[in-house]
């Protein structure tokens, strides 16, 4: 079992206990979020530090047409 811990820059995101240590270019889910891992850190024989580069999240929504709609 490895402890597995998640990096975006120097913050840390995530921390798991795995069987199997994720690998450069991996497609990963954090936190609903996607990311690919970037780099893979053998700190000892047990913890790993795995930096992610996470996608940016849109904050624009779109606008909700109320002219169709009945006004009281």
């Amino acid at each position: 079992m490895f402890a597995v811990h998640y990096f975006e820059n120097k913050n840390l995101l995530l921390t798991q206990l795995l069987n199997t240590v994720p690998s450069v270019d991996e497609d990963i889910k954090i936190k609903g979020r996607k990311g690919k891992v970037s780099n893979v850190t053998s700190i000892d024989e047990r913890n790993v530090h795995v930096q992610v580069t996470l996608e940016a999240i849109n904050k624009n929504k779109k606008v909700i047409d109320n002219s169709k709609t009945k006004k009281r």
